[in-house]
């Protein structure tokens, strides 16, 4: 009698861990290219702003709703603790030392972009965090945009707030952010049935 397709159960073997492996290569590249993209546009729009913007009037475009305006902060977005800026940099430093050390086990590409996003936001404040005045741990980040009459902010701020919101998407969903974490399993239907 043969077994109903229900009751089989595939082992895996060597070979079929291919097909995971090509797709966490497309994850990981998705993740850094996410990561270089959003870090690169940051500095270049900051070294853009820092001549254009800074030491000079606020300029306003798109009817006034959008302004540019330099706003050197040493806290973090919307200047929260400005005086806390070492602590921030640890922190940074922190949240990308832990994607980097998982980023070769990611295997989609929603988690890959956001926490490429979240890489690249974070890198590119931390950058300013070393390497502006007045020092190393120490250094202000460059704002430089404001809608309406909310904060001041730069596109690191947005790039981690939509790294953060991509990732808690892939949480609400359920999707693993890696293979070693498998998808929850069905639940079993009562009296050996089939799978619900």
């Amino acid at each position: 009698m043969r077994m109903p397709v229900w009751m089989r159960v595939r082992v895996p073997v060597r070979g079929s861990l291919r097909g995971p492996a090509r797709g966490g290569g497309v994850a990981q590249r998705v993740l850094w290219i996410t990561a270089a993209a959003g870090l690169a546009l940051d500095q270049v729009t900051k070294a853009v702003a820092a001549v254009a913007v800074e030491g000079h009037p606020p300029s306003h475009v798109l009817g006034g709703h959008v302004t540019f305006t330099a706003y050197r902060n040493s806290g973090a977005a919307g200047s929260f603790a400005p005086r806390a800026t070492l602590v921030f940099t640890v922190l940074a430093i922190g949240v990308l030392a832990f994607i980097a050390r998982t980023s070769p086990t990611v295997r989609t590409k929603g988690w890959a972009l956001g926490l490429g996003l979240i890489f690249g936001g974070a890198g590119g404040n931390l950058a300013d965090r070393i390497f502006r005045t007045p020092g190393f741990g120490r250094g202000a980040v460059l704002d430089f945009i404001q809608v309406g009459h909310g904060g001041i902010f730069n596109l690191s701020d947005q790039c981690v707030m939509a790294g953060v919101v991509t990732v808690m998407i892939q949480l609400l969903r359920g999707v693993p952010l890696s293979a070693a974490q498998p998808p929850a399993e069905p639940a079993a239907a009562p009296c050996g049935g089939p799978p619900l």
